[in-house]
């Protein structure tokens, strides 16, 4: 598995959805965040994103069933989960496989987007693809998500499906917040997930999860 993956999987399954400072490779012997964008993800931009290249097609860092856009800076990269590794079920959550990360820091925040693909339909090799179940499935496999709030969507002209759910746990002050989108393809079920180590660096991420939802397509 590629390095940028390591450091959140030793702090476990809850890291890999919804990453915390140190899990996102913040803290002792990290490098700071470099200065925020000027960008309000809660009530708005104060300036437009900036877009970078697009993500999935053949040739890019991370190929998937699906094409979308990159917020400008921000860095994907692959990873490769080998079968037989011990830590093999720490990259999978619900009926999906992690297979590429999206690192913010480059862009002045804390946080990935990860993108998660499942078994392609009519395999007979796992439960049901539609969008909703694939996400139910998703944060029910999520140690301590709870108020989860389930919407139809649209992923650029793709029906899909989104949820968000806060996130506890032992290690957090406050519950943290989580947010998905999935939807079916021919190839299988594909999530988009952003988490964030609290509430307001989630909001400042949210405009670049929400480019890759409004600019997705099929592969």
């Amino acid at each position: 598995m590629r390095s940028a993956l390591r450091a959140v999987l030793a702090a476990g399954p809850a890291a890999l959805a919804l990453a915390g400072c140190s899990a996102d490779g913040v803290g002792a012997g990290s490098k700071a965040p470099a200065e925020r964008p000027a960008v309000d993800g809660g009530t708005g931009t104060k300036a437009p994103l900036a877009k970078g290249p697009r993500l999935g097609a053949a040739g890019s860092a991370c190929e998937l069933p699906v094409i979308f856009d990159l917020a400008a800076d921000w860095e994907p990269e692959a990873v490769d989960v080998d079968p037989g590794a011990d830590f093999t079920a720490l990259a999978e959550q619900g009926t999906v496989v992690l297979v590429c990360e999206i690192d913010a820091k480059p862009a002045g925040h804390i946080g990935y987007l990860r993108v998660w693909t499942g078994t392609p339909p009519g395999t007979g090799a796992g439960p049901d693809t539609d969008p909703k179940a694939v996400l139910e499935a998703f944060v029910a496999d999520e140690p301590g998500a709870g108020e989860a709030v389930y919407t139809p969507v649209k992923a650029g002209s793709v029906a899909a499906a989104e949820v968000t759910y806060t996130v506890g746990g032992e290690a957090r002050d406050e519950p943290g917040p989580g947010r998905a989108f999935a939807l079916t393809t021919p190839e299988g079920p594909v999530v988009v997930h952003l988490g964030g180590p609290d509430l307001e660096e989630h909001r400042r991420m949210l405009p670049a999860y929400e480019l890759a939802k409004k600019s997705l397509r099929l592969n």
